[in-house]
């Protein structure tokens, strides 16, 4: 049984709260009564070993319990947020076959259950079925084209989580269909921890729920903890509880991690890193506001590119070519900088911008304009070009409102003086907006 473990875990904790939700508790012996129920609720809704079933929803009691009933029985499982455009829901369903569909409303943590007319007949889908184990379906978030479905054994993922660790009051901040959502989740069960489930991602939602229950631990984006900064939430509420930032999904500009570390000289901040692919890796920061990384796994470094080999990736993509080399190892696409154990992330090689064989990164160019006065937040991204190949591009967005001609000149005159002339940018537009993509990361697509 994959998740015996856990089940053994709640019951040890019985009477301990498991999560928190819409002002709620419920304890571990709820946890395990109701998956229980969803046994029989699946056998009777026919729900059998080796289905692709997608569960429709965020994190919700019931949502956390249908998905350990759904391991537990041998299911394929295909997380999905309830408020994903119906145009990125349909693209999923027709790439992963589903064959079940539990539709949740959020508020009422009810559902709605559909048996589609699909007979799942993919190669790597039947692999997991042959094995007679769990499986796991995660989209990347497919900002050009169709998304990238990564199908899991879930038993290689659960292995981790059988070795016992400490807690610390944590927010269940990163979603529902991101790995870094279920490592949380399953970290905190595997361990007796607390749920605190988040209904609002804005920074005040999130700082009074950090005030509330004397969260200690919030796993976050660099671009929510920018979005933090700018809206200076922090100053409404009291976040004295908390000891420990993590961030990862996407480098962390240099001033942002600064500015952080001087508003909370006594939390620390750690790096993690993860893919949907792999999973996410113990890691160890060089220190608090440094952006090195030492990483808990085997890897190494192929003209610049991070590569991993690990038990927990996953078996293959649904809709992609592989990306393992012949040997094994699993290509990141993620460029990094090597001193010595630790590793600095500069971020996707399919971001960099090639402007006439010169490589320019874009954190680089909005780590440069992030500290311009009155810059709010940057965005920078490439336009192709007949000449260069690429021009690299800017959005910024003002504190205070300025004129925008003037603004994009001064931008421009600021970045000359301080970066290579191919890293200036050719095209500077001054917007009101927020870049920040429903899985809390940079919208680099434009």
């Amino acid at each position: 049984m994959s998740i015996e473990f856990l089940l053994r875990v709640f019951e040890e904790h019985q009477n301990d709260i498991a999560i928190y939700w819409r002002g709620k508790r419920f304890d571990y012996r709820w946890l395990y009564t109701r998956i229980e129920k969803w046994r029989s609720e699946l056998d009777e809704l026919k729900v059998t070993a080796g289905a692709v079933v997608s569960i429709e929803s965020d994190f919700t009691p019931n949502t956390i319990a249908l998905l350990l009933a759904l391991i537990e029985r041998g299911c394929i499982g295909v997380p999905l947020m309830w408020d994903a455009p119906e145009e990125n829901k349909a693209r999923i369903y027709r790439i992963a076959q589903i064959e079940c569909a539990f539709h949740f409303d959020v508020e009422a943590d009810s559902y709605r259950f559909q048996r589609l007319e699909v007979a799942n007949d993919h190669d790597l889908v039947a692999t997991v079925r042959g094995r007679e184990h769990p499986g796991l379906i995660l989209f990347t978030s497919g900002s050009s084209g169709d998304p990238k479905g990564a199908i899991h054994d879930f038993t290689g993922l659960l292995e981790k989580f059988k070795r016992r660790r400490p807690t610390r009051n944590m927010l269940l901040f990163l979603k529902f269909d991101h790995w870094g959502g279920l490592n949380t989740l399953l970290h905190n069960l595997s361990n007796g921890g607390i749920l605190y489930t988040v209904q609002d991602y804005g920074p005040d939602s999130v700082c009074k729920l950090i005030q509330d229950y004397d969260i200690e631990v919030l796993p976050a984006s660099p671009t929510f903890l920018n979005l933090l900064l700018i809206s200076q939430a922090y100053k409404k509420f009291d976040l004295g509880s908390l000891n420990l930032i993590t961030y990862g999904a996407e480098p962390m500009p240099e001033l942002t991690l600064k500015r952080l570390n001087e508003l909370f000289p006594s939390v620390k901040f750690q790096q993690t890193y993860g893919l949907i692919e792999l999973g996410v890796f113990r890691s160890k920061s060089k220190s608090s506001d440094s952006l090195w990384v030492k990483l808990d796994m085997d890897y190494r470094i192929v003209a610049g590119i991070l590569q991993i080999k690990t038990e927990s990736a996953m078996l293959g993509y649904l809709n992609a070519e592989s990306p393992f080399t012949e040997d094994g190892w699993f290509n990141t696409g993620d460029a990094v900088e090597v001193d010595g154990e630790f590793l600095r992330i500069l971020g996707r090689k399919s971001e960099m911008i090639n402007v006439g064989g010169e490589k320019v990164m874009p954190q680089e160019v909005e780590n440069t304009i992030l500290e311009m006065d009155n810059i709010r937040d940057v965005l920078v991204y490439k336009e192709k070009s007949p000449l260069t190949g690429h021009i690299v591009c800017a959005k910024v967005n003002p504190a205070a409102a300025e004129d925008p001609k003037a603004l994009a000149r001064k931008v421009k005159k600021y970045c000359r003086a301080r970066l290579q002339s191919f890293k200036v940018p050719v095209k500077v537009e001054v917007v009101d907006e927020a870049f920040m993509s429903a899985r809390g990361k940079k919208k680099r697509v434009i």
